[in-house]
């Protein structure tokens, strides 16, 4: 009875074998996937800059101030580093020309962020993927090489040694380019969601923050040049008194030193 059940487990674990390499090819296809994906969100990145948020967000304000809320979905999508968050950015505006634009904005940044986890949650399968399909697949060709071992067949031996640890290095691969991907992609995320909320705080709050805004923006830019005639131009230096008019001081005439009355004439 034994002897049948242990021939089952070795047939299904010979079963697995090929289902095993073509997963861990399809999992190493993915993860060059996700890589070629993420660089393309990094050029888009380039031009992130804090400043350039800002100014897009008083800016958004202003026109929603001025019933133009396609104007200002258009000048926040200029910032917009990723298809979600241009998305989030047309329903902020659309929430904000509404009754209960607290409420809808706080949904709006829930289903960014769930969005995000589950964008992440690719990656972080990969991480846990790719090393167990590494291990199955170094440990289901072991049996057939230890039978090729035992039975002199040094070609079956070295074929499934070949193919274990090709599949394990495969593995660990996949591992390694996920788990990267996963850590600057959270990163990224969440730098995203922190721009979400800024827009979101300048969109509903009293119009301060978009005219703080604008005026440092203003206070910072350099003097325009003088258009016309120059002035002429006034020096506050002190003047300095000419020789001449400076005041003279009459110093007494020298009197020679009198003579001491014992000292030859």
């Amino acid at each position: 009875m034994s002897d049948t059940i242990y021939d089952i487990i070795f047939r299904v674990a010979e079963v697995l074998e090929l289902p095993v390499v073509i997963l861990t090819l399809l999992a190493l296809a993915a993860a060059l996937v996700e890589v070629g994906a993420f660089i393309a969100e990094m050029v888009k990145r380039r031009g992130r800059t804090f400043a350039s948020l800002a100014k897009a967000g008083a800016s958004a304000r202003r026109a929603v101030d001025e019933k133009r809320f396609d104007e200002a979905s258009a000048l926040l999508q200029t910032v917009a580093w990723s298809a979600p968050v241009g998305k989030a950015f047309r329903v902020l505006v659309d929430a904000v020309s509404k009754p209960g634009a607290d409420t809808r904005i706080a949904k709006e940044l829930a289903d960014f962020d769930f969005g995000r986890q589950a964008r992440l949650s690719r990656t972080r399968l990969l991480v846990r993927l790719g090393p167990a399909l590494g291990l199955m697949g170094t440990l289901i060709p072991l049996a057939p090489a230890l039978d090729g071992l035992a039975r002199g067949d040094v070609d079956a031996l070295t074929e499934n040694l070949r193919l274990a640890f090709s599949i394990t290095v495969l593995g660990i691969l996949i591992g390694v380019i996920a788990l990267a991907l996963s850590l600057f992609r959270e990163r990224r995320y969440g730098q995203d969601f922190s721009d979400l909320e800024y827009v979101a705080a300048i969109l509903t709050d009293d119009g301060s923050a978009a005219a703080s805004i604008g005026t440092s923006a203003t206070t910072s830019a350099p003097p325009a040049p003088p258009v016309g005639p120059t002035a002429p131009s006034v020096s506050t230096t002190a003047p300095v008194p000419s020789p001449s008019s400076a005041p003279t001081t009459t110093l007494p005439p020298l009197v020679p030193p009198a003579k001491d009355a014992g000292s030859p004439s």
